[in-house]
Protein backbone atom coordinates (compact mmCIF):
# COMPACT_ATOMS: atom_id res chain seq x y z
CA UNK A 1 0.00 0.00 0.00
CA UNK A 2 1.33 3.21 -1.00
CA UNK A 3 0.83 6.59 0.29
CA UNK A 4 0.09 9.26 -2.27
CA UNK A 5 0.32 13.04 -1.57
CA UNK A 6 -1.38 16.00 -3.50
CA UNK A 7 -1.05 19.40 -4.25
CA UNK A 8 -4.92 20.61 -4.55
CA UNK A 9 -6.32 23.72 -6.17
CA UNK A 10 -9.45 24.59 -5.96
CA UNK A 11 -12.49 27.68 -6.46
CA UNK A 12 -14.57 26.87 -3.21
CA UNK A 13 -17.94 29.02 -4.37
CA UNK A 14 -19.47 26.18 -5.15
CA UNK A 15 -18.73 23.92 -2.14
CA UNK A 16 -19.84 23.40 1.08
CA UNK A 17 -16.09 23.50 2.25
CA UNK A 18 -13.33 20.58 1.97
CA UNK A 19 -14.90 18.28 4.62
CA UNK A 20 -17.60 15.42 3.55
CA UNK A 21 -20.91 17.02 4.91
CA UNK A 22 -24.39 16.31 4.83
CA UNK A 23 -25.62 19.05 3.52
CA UNK A 24 -23.97 20.04 0.21
CA UNK A 25 -21.26 19.30 -1.76
CA UNK A 26 -17.58 19.25 -0.50
CA UNK A 27 -14.16 18.91 -2.52
CA UNK A 28 -13.24 15.76 -0.32
CA UNK A 29 -16.19 14.51 -1.49
CA UNK A 30 -15.58 15.02 -5.44
CA UNK A 31 -11.88 13.90 -4.87
CA UNK A 32 -13.08 10.49 -3.10
CA UNK A 33 -15.75 10.41 -5.84
CA UNK A 34 -12.65 10.68 -8.25
CA UNK A 35 -10.60 8.10 -7.05
CA UNK A 36 -13.28 5.70 -6.65
CA UNK A 37 -13.75 6.19 -10.54
CA UNK A 38 -9.63 5.62 -10.82
CA UNK A 39 -8.78 2.98 -8.81
CA UNK A 40 -12.25 1.04 -8.64
CA UNK A 41 -12.69 1.19 -5.08
CA UNK A 42 -13.13 3.67 -2.17
CA UNK A 43 -10.70 5.61 -0.94
CA UNK A 44 -10.77 8.16 2.16
CA UNK A 45 -9.16 11.46 1.16
CA UNK A 46 -6.96 13.61 4.19
CA UNK A 47 -6.86 16.96 4.15
CA UNK A 48 -3.97 19.50 5.48
CA UNK A 49 -7.12 22.03 6.65
CA UNK A 50 -10.67 22.04 6.75
CA UNK A 51 -11.29 25.27 4.82
CA UNK A 52 -14.90 26.42 4.97
CA UNK A 53 -17.69 26.95 2.37
CA UNK A 54 -16.19 29.47 -0.65
CA UNK A 55 -12.98 29.45 0.79
CA UNK A 56 -10.30 29.02 -2.13
CA UNK A 57 -7.15 26.78 -1.40
CA UNK A 58 -4.00 27.24 -4.11
CA UNK A 59 -1.95 25.12 -1.62
CA UNK A 60 -4.15 22.76 0.19
CA UNK A 61 -2.31 19.34 0.70
CA UNK A 62 -3.74 16.01 1.03
CA UNK A 63 -2.88 12.31 1.17
CA UNK A 64 -4.69 8.86 0.23
CA UNK A 65 -3.29 5.15 0.08
CA UNK A 66 -3.68 2.82 -2.44
CA UNK A 67 -2.66 -0.39 -3.94
CA UNK A 68 -1.87 0.68 -6.99
CA UNK A 69 0.08 0.49 -10.85
CA UNK A 70 -0.72 4.23 -11.35
CA UNK A 71 3.08 5.95 -10.75
CA UNK A 72 2.58 8.79 -7.67
CA UNK A 73 3.81 11.29 -10.15
CA UNK A 74 0.86 10.60 -12.84
CA UNK A 75 -2.13 10.59 -10.42
CA UNK A 76 -2.79 14.38 -10.79
CA UNK A 77 -3.40 13.86 -14.72
CA UNK A 78 -5.99 10.83 -14.18
CA UNK A 79 -7.56 13.13 -11.50
CA UNK A 80 -7.76 16.06 -13.32
CA UNK A 81 -9.04 14.12 -16.46
CA UNK A 82 -12.18 12.86 -13.61
CA UNK A 83 -12.82 16.16 -11.53
CA UNK A 84 -14.34 19.17 -12.01
CA UNK A 85 -12.57 22.37 -13.80
CA UNK A 86 -13.02 24.10 -10.71
CA UNK A 87 -10.80 21.76 -8.75
CA UNK A 88 -7.18 20.70 -10.23
CA UNK A 89 -4.33 18.81 -9.01
CA UNK A 90 -0.98 20.87 -9.46
CA UNK A 91 0.85 17.98 -8.11
CA UNK A 92 1.26 14.44 -7.06
CA UNK A 93 3.54 12.18 -5.22
CA UNK A 94 4.95 9.88 -3.19
CA UNK A 95 4.53 10.59 0.21
CA UNK A 96 7.57 10.29 2.45
CA UNK A 97 7.61 7.56 5.30
CA UNK A 98 5.29 8.72 8.06
CA UNK A 99 3.86 11.47 6.27
CA UNK A 100 0.43 12.70 7.53
CA UNK A 101 -1.10 15.74 5.57
CA UNK A 102 -2.85 16.98 8.45
CA UNK A 103 -0.51 15.55 11.31
CA UNK A 104 3.03 16.35 9.41
CA UNK A 105 2.14 19.85 9.10
CA UNK A 106 4.29 22.51 10.85
CA UNK A 107 2.25 25.52 9.50
CA UNK A 108 0.11 27.06 6.92
CA UNK A 109 0.21 30.10 4.53
CA UNK A 110 -3.00 32.30 4.30
CA UNK A 111 -4.13 35.12 2.34
CA UNK A 112 -7.12 37.42 2.07
CA UNK A 113 -7.85 39.84 -0.44
CA UNK A 114 -9.94 42.63 -0.33
CA UNK A 115 -11.32 44.76 -3.01
CA UNK A 116 -10.78 48.56 -1.71
CA UNK A 117 -12.83 50.10 -4.21
CA UNK A 118 -16.03 52.47 -4.74
CA UNK A 119 -17.72 49.57 -6.96
CA UNK A 120 -17.95 46.20 -6.31
CA UNK A 121 -16.36 44.17 -9.41
CA UNK A 122 -18.43 41.77 -10.95
CA UNK A 123 -16.03 38.98 -11.01
CA UNK A 124 -13.59 39.01 -8.26
CA UNK A 125 -16.76 39.88 -5.95
CA UNK A 126 -16.36 36.11 -5.65
CA UNK A 127 -12.65 35.75 -4.44
CA UNK A 128 -12.37 39.52 -2.63
CA UNK A 129 -14.27 40.91 0.19
CA UNK A 130 -15.81 44.23 -1.20
CA UNK A 131 -15.16 46.74 1.15
CA UNK A 132 -15.90 50.60 -0.05
CA UNK A 133 -14.79 52.94 2.61
CA UNK A 134 -11.11 53.91 2.20
CA UNK A 135 -8.71 51.69 4.51
CA UNK A 136 -6.11 53.23 5.90
CA UNK A 137 -2.89 50.71 5.14
CA UNK A 138 -0.29 52.30 7.62
CA UNK A 139 -3.10 51.42 10.82
CA UNK A 140 -3.78 48.13 9.55
CA UNK A 141 0.26 47.23 9.17
CA UNK A 142 0.68 49.34 12.65
CA UNK A 143 -2.17 46.66 13.93
CA UNK A 144 -1.00 43.98 12.42
CA UNK A 145 2.42 44.08 14.66
CA UNK A 146 0.38 43.32 17.98
CA UNK A 147 -1.01 39.85 16.01
CA UNK A 148 2.58 38.47 15.21
CA UNK A 149 4.22 36.15 17.72
CA UNK A 150 3.10 33.31 20.35
CA UNK A 151 -0.57 34.37 21.73
CA UNK A 152 -3.35 32.72 23.26
CA UNK A 153 -5.64 33.81 19.78
CA UNK A 154 -9.05 32.75 22.01
CA UNK A 155 -10.20 36.55 21.20
CA UNK A 156 -9.74 35.24 17.82
CA UNK A 157 -11.24 32.13 17.99
CA UNK A 158 -15.34 32.00 16.65
CA UNK A 159 -17.74 32.44 19.59
CA UNK A 160 -18.92 28.76 20.44
CA UNK A 161 -16.44 26.85 19.06
CA UNK A 162 -16.06 23.58 20.76
CA UNK A 163 -12.32 23.79 21.43
CA UNK A 164 -9.95 20.70 22.58
CA UNK A 165 -6.48 22.14 23.65
CA UNK A 166 -5.07 25.34 23.67
CA UNK A 167 -6.31 28.40 21.91
CA UNK A 168 -2.44 29.41 21.73
CA UNK A 169 -0.78 30.10 18.37
CA UNK A 170 2.34 31.18 16.99
CA UNK A 171 2.00 33.88 14.13
CA UNK A 172 4.95 34.16 12.35
CA UNK A 173 3.92 37.08 10.09
CA UNK A 174 0.91 39.48 9.33
CA UNK A 175 1.58 41.27 5.79
CA UNK A 176 -0.61 44.08 4.27
CA UNK A 177 -0.34 44.78 1.02
CA UNK A 178 -1.94 47.69 -1.10
CA UNK A 179 -1.74 47.69 -5.19
CA UNK A 180 -4.62 49.76 -6.54
CA UNK A 181 -7.40 48.83 -5.32
CA UNK A 182 -7.09 46.02 -3.43
CA UNK A 183 -5.20 44.92 -0.13
CA UNK A 184 -4.14 41.64 0.53
CA UNK A 185 -3.30 39.92 4.02
CA UNK A 186 -1.29 37.42 4.34
CA UNK A 187 -0.64 35.68 7.62
CA UNK A 188 1.35 32.95 8.43
CA UNK A 189 1.61 30.82 11.30
CA UNK A 190 2.03 27.43 12.92
CA UNK A 191 -1.70 26.79 13.11
CA UNK A 192 -5.09 28.36 13.38
CA UNK A 193 -7.93 28.10 15.53
CA UNK A 194 -11.66 27.95 13.63
CA UNK A 195 -12.22 30.99 11.43
CA UNK A 196 -9.14 32.77 13.32
CA UNK A 197 -7.83 34.35 9.67
CA UNK A 198 -11.09 35.75 9.24
CA UNK A 199 -11.56 36.94 12.35
CA UNK A 200 -7.78 38.79 12.12
CA UNK A 201 -9.18 40.62 8.43
CA UNK A 202 -12.16 41.46 9.98
CA UNK A 203 -10.36 43.53 12.97
CA UNK A 204 -7.94 44.64 10.98
CA UNK A 205 -10.26 45.92 7.93
CA UNK A 206 -12.28 47.29 11.30
CA UNK A 207 -8.87 49.39 12.13
CA UNK A 208 -8.55 51.01 8.38
CA UNK A 209 -11.54 52.25 8.74
CA UNK A 210 -11.01 53.61 12.18
CA UNK A 211 -13.53 51.65 13.80
CA UNK A 212 -10.73 49.86 16.14
CA UNK A 213 -7.44 51.51 17.01
CA UNK A 214 -4.44 49.14 16.41
CA UNK A 215 -3.40 48.94 20.19
CA UNK A 216 -7.50 47.47 20.28
CA UNK A 217 -5.63 44.70 18.62
CA UNK A 218 -3.30 44.16 21.53
CA UNK A 219 -5.62 45.26 24.03
CA UNK A 220 -8.33 41.96 22.44
CA UNK A 221 -5.31 39.39 22.60
CA UNK A 222 -4.64 40.12 26.51
CA UNK A 223 -8.47 40.21 27.74
CA UNK A 224 -8.89 36.95 25.69
CA UNK A 225 -12.46 38.66 24.77
CA UNK A 226 -13.93 37.70 21.22
CA UNK A 227 -16.29 40.53 21.68
CA UNK A 228 -13.17 43.26 21.43
CA UNK A 229 -11.87 42.21 18.29
CA UNK A 230 -13.73 42.58 14.75
CA UNK A 231 -15.99 40.90 12.80
CA UNK A 232 -15.48 37.80 11.05
CA UNK A 233 -14.67 38.93 7.57
CA UNK A 234 -16.26 37.50 4.34
CA UNK A 235 -15.50 33.41 3.31
CA UNK A 236 -14.49 34.06 -0.30
CA UNK A 237 -11.63 36.32 0.77
CA UNK A 238 -9.90 33.75 1.62
CA UNK A 239 -7.38 31.50 0.31
CA UNK A 240 -5.04 28.81 1.71
CA UNK A 241 -1.82 29.05 -0.17
CA UNK A 242 0.34 26.65 1.41
CA UNK A 243 1.44 24.09 3.86
CA UNK A 244 4.35 23.84 5.22
CA UNK A 245 6.40 20.23 6.71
Amino acid sequence: MDRIALIVEYDGTNYCGWQIQKNGISVQQRLEEALEKALKVKTPVVGAGRTDARVHALGQVAHFDADTDIPPDKFFYVLNTLLPDDIRIKRSFAAPEGFHARFSAKGKHYQYRIRNTREKGAVDRLYTMFVPVPLDIGKIREAAAYIEGEHDFAAFCAAGSDLKGTTVRTVYSVDAVKEGGYITIDVKGNGFLYNMVRIIAGTLIAVGKGKLAPEAVRAAIEAKDRTLAGATAQAQGLFLMEVYY
